[in-house]
């Protein structure tokens, strides 16, 4: 995004960071700031615009031509049935049809056309959007996806930028061909009878003020309804992804409960929009009959006068009927920019969220990697008024495997996310080989470790394609060998199309464990000299785990690797085992040292020997 759309699109959002919801909102944004931001989107397709509205203001004269000359078609007629001698001219009728006929052709030609172009343009700025969207996704610290649902990101993503699709190419050509065919219809009004047309005039005022008024009550129900939309997305997205905890634990009544609560602020926020929108065009047509009916009495009076002829009041009764549209159009068209407007709104609050921190003066990273890592007087929380990490302090040499364990909320997971630069720390240092990750970049830094999480995450495509995940330019070869290293070559031959068979949320012959395999096998291809292996067996059977140990052994051979782990059986062979609580280590050394001590890691290992044992 370029400097100046990101300064107009910057400040525009009330409330302070993170603060994007999901739950109904009780007042309108600030329609004026927004707007402004959305112009910006407009600027490289101004050429289309002029181009659409020269192309609108031909289709719409055309068009307004068309009752005109039917209304001199109307007066040859009768001219030829009351006075003119030799009866109905057939020639000029003739002759104003072909010309009728054509100006109508014209018309839908150039209709056509605005129509084309205006869909391109629409299409274009709602890509725009979604570029940036991912832009900006990459750029935000992982500490936005830990405060919001990932259900409303999507409805940003998806509802909110398909609205802004859909109301945009059928918004601004309705503006503009509206307020020409207004100024058109007005002046070919004048031109028959100004009484007339004072006459007409008389519904503006009245009109407007009601479409004031509804714009000013629509916006907070819109707005209210694209929220609801993203409340709703999320909660579904969450409770179908875990269908099954769901009904273990008989959770469907609450399920639909919430589901019908959010339900019900989504149809009176819908409800009500759609009825300040219904309300438009009854009231409007209501108005727009009595100064109909006013105009015929007056065009009577004037034909029995002489002062407007017979085709005269045909065309202006015509003109008539058609003055309102644009106005009702309009009214239309402000329910349509409130929802747009809405709907960009929440864009735009996403695209405004604070990004990392820019990185400056780096520091290269290591050519080559030995392993060192030293924790020095580290201060860490999520809430900086509430410390998780308390002056930590640890150093590890090359090549060792160490474990870390503690009881939940010890701040064991904690440690990966700050190693990882997910979350940079509040004081102290971390360094690697001696230099401080703080002044490397986030980049540089991720690249020195491969991570096995208790949570598998393979995404929709090939078992060869999430492997090969961390090295996109992996050959077959290689893939294949790194498969055999986690001991999941085996199951993916078993499968009918092999390392090309397509994984999906439909797929269900590949268990927790074979994924775990396969998310190993990644990080044997990525080859990372430092690995992080966080709750890797604690969802197999034990045969797996067999397997899973097997393959971390070979994983972690040669390499600086930090273990995570809960079953402290796993971690006997560990070459250091710190011992976190509260923030803290409170103990450290290797397994057996740690049980001949009989402190907190004793106490924690007997207990779960004992709870295996029973």
């Amino acid at each position: 995004m370029d400097n100046d759309k990101k300064k107009k699109i910057q400040g525009f959002r009330g409330g302070s960071p993170g603060s994007i919801g999901v739950g109904p909102v009780s007042k309108a944004k600030d329609f004026k700031k927004t707007s402004r931001a959305f112009i910006s989107y407009l600027k490289p397709y101004w050429g289309s615009f002029i181009l659409v509205l020269v192309l609108a203001i031909l289709s719409t004269l055309f068009s307004l031509l068309g009752p005109k000359i039917l209304g001199d078609m109307t007066d040859i007629v009768t001219r030829g049935i009351f006075g003119a001698e030799g009866g109905i001219d057939f020639d000029a009728i003739a002759r104003t049809g072909y010309l009728l006929v054509g100006l109508y052709a014209l018309s839908a030609i150039f209709g056509y056309m605005q129509g084309w172009i205006m869909a391109g343009v629409s299409q274009k700025i709602t890509y725009a959007f979604r570029r940036d969207i991912s832009h900006k996704i990459s750029k935000l610290p992982l500490s936005y996806f830990d405060r919001h649902e990932k259900g409303d990101i999507i409805s940003r993503v998806t509802n909110d930028v398909e609205a802004v699709s859909q109301n945009l190419n059928q918004s601004l050509v309705q503006v503009v061909t509206s307020v020409v065919s207004l100024v058109g219809i007005l002046v070919m009004m004048i031109s028959i009878s100004v009484p007339m047309t004072l006459i007409a005039l008389l519904i503006l005022p009245a009109s407007m003020i009601f479409i004031r008024l509804v714009m000013k009550k629509s916006q907070r129900f819109y707005q209210r309804q694209q929220s609801s939309l993203g409340e709703m997305d999320g909660h579904i997205e969450e409770m179908f992804s875990n269908h099954a905890i769901v009904k273990a634990y008989n959770g469907e009544k609450d399920s639909v409960r919430r589901f019908s609560g959010i339900n019900e602020q989504l149809y009176d926020s819908g409800w009500k929009a759609q009825f300040m929108s219904g309300l438009m065009m009854p009231v409007m047509h209501f108005i727009s009959n009595l100064g109909y009916v006013a105009v015929t009495l007056v065009g009577g009076y004037l034909a029995i006068q002489g002062r407007v002829t017979i085709g005269g009041i045909q065309a202006f009764l015509q003109y008539m009927n058609q003055f309102t549209q644009p106005i009702s159009q309009a009214a239309n068209i402000a329910n349509v920019f409130q929802s747009t407007i809405a709907a960009v709104e929440r864009i735009f609050e996403f695209i405004d969220e604070p990004e990392e921190r820019m990185e400056k003066n780096t520091l290269p990273a290591p050519k080559t990697i030995a392993g060192r890592v030293e924790f020095k007087d580290v201060f860490f929380g999520y809430d900086p008024q509430k410390p998780v990490i308390h002056d930590f302090s640890a150093s590890i040499e090359p090549k060792r495997n160490v474990a870390i364990v503690g009881p939940t909320g010890a701040g064991k997971t904690t440690l990966v996310n700050l190693l990882m630069r997910f979350y940079d720390i509040d004081r102290g240092t971390i360094t690697v080989d001696g230099v401080d990750i703080a002044k490397m970049k986030r980049q540089d830094v991720r690249r020195m470790f491969g991570m096995v999480l208790q949570d598998t995450w393979l995404f929709s495509g090939t078992i060869a394609e999430n492997i090969a995940f961390g090295k996109p330019d992996a050959t077959r070869e290689e893939i294949i060998a790194a498969a055999e290293k986690a001991h999941v070559d085996h199951f993916i031959r078993t499968l009918s199309l092999g390392y090309d068979t397509v994984i999906a949320d439909s797929i269900d012959n590949i268990s927790a464990g074979e994924k775990q395999l396969l998310t190993i096998a990644r990080a044997v291809l990525a080859d990372a000299p430092m690995l992080i292996l966080d709750e890797a067996t604690s969802s197999v059977d034990t045969r797996t785990e067999s397997l899973i140990q097997s393959a971390m052994e070979k994983l972690t051979h040669d390499r600086t690797s930090f273990v995570i782990a809960h079953r402290l059986s796993t971690i006997k062979n560990a070459d250091l085992i710190l011992v976190m609580k509260s923030g803290n280590i409170i103990e450290q050394g290797k397994h057996q040292e740690l049980l001949e001590k009989g402190g907190f890691y004793a106490v924690l290992y007997n207990s779960q020997f004992v709870g295996a044992r029973g």
